[in-house]
């Protein structure tokens, strides 16, 4: 049954176990075939964590993500963010929290080819109260501090792969959201440009206190986290501290 809170959600003070994932069990019809994506969960993140998710294509890790982000769903299970039971909350409170609560940023970009950087880093502020003189101030901050304050008026294609997630980024700041989530970030970047692109995500989520989920394939990037999960036929087959605070 939908809850019949009001949209927004109300915060609570929830400081551990910020976002619980409680048993969730995810699989997909593949014509006569069913793939069990994701097989008994439990994971629990505390706020103002970085966590890295790293596994074999297939192993589960994007599902994962993208559950824990509303842009899918489990067959079974809770997801709990910030007390708040995904499955109890009605269309419009899932789209809030989206908007409000979680920031993404994808391995493809997804960047509006026919907006500049500016006007992407504005569209998710678009969707809220934020008056045009609130956005335009946030946007001209954000582009400072992705070091892209010279390449505002740039569409897609005039910027190169690191300076098109920077966008991402910013971006996914826009809402100043407690959460970010990042599929592969490095992922269509070479080497040296990915390393830059994490060390950015670090900086941002740590200096905004933001809980940071980033996937990757790449054990010399899922090192930078604070904690790094380790995945493998829809399981978690190791949770390990990878650095002290």
């Amino acid at each position: 049954m939908k809850a019949s809170n009001s949209v927004p959600i109300q915060p609570n003070n929830v400081t551990k176990g910020f976002i619980i994932v409680d048993n969730v069990h995810k699989h997909y019809d593949m014509g006569e075939v069913k793939v069990l994506a994701l097989n008994s969960i439990n994971l629990s993140i505390n706020r103002g964590e970085i966590v890295s998710i790293v596994g074999s294509s297939g192993s589960g890790k994007t599902t994962l993500l993208n559950i824990i982000g509303a842009l899918d769903y489990a067959d079974s299970g809770k997801i709990i963010i910030d007390g708040h039971d995904l499955s109890s909350l009605t269309d419009k409170q899932l789209s809030y929290m989206r908007r409000e609560t979680i920031g993404y940023v994808f391995q493809n970009f997804n960047l509006l080819e026919e907006l500049t950087a500016a006007k992407n880093i504005e569209m998710p502020m678009i969707l809220t109260k934020k008056s045009k003189s609130e956005r335009k101030k946030k946007v001209e901050e954000l582009l400072k501090i992705v070091n892209l304050d010279d390449r505002a008026n740039h569409k897609p294609n005039q910027l190169s792969g690191g300076e098109q997630q920077r966008v991402a980024i910013a971006r996914a700041l826009g809402n100043d959201t407690k959460i970010i989530l990042a599929d592969e970030p490095t992922g269509n970047l070479d080497s040296a440009t990915g390393n830059r692109i994490v060390d950015l995500l670090l900086r941002v989520s740590k200096e905004g206190n933001k809980t940071l989920i980033f996937v990757t394939h790449e054990n010399h990037i899922a090192t930078k986290a604070d904690r790094q999960i380790v995945m493998n036929d829809g399981l978690i087959i190791e949770d390990k501290i990878t650095k002290s605070k």
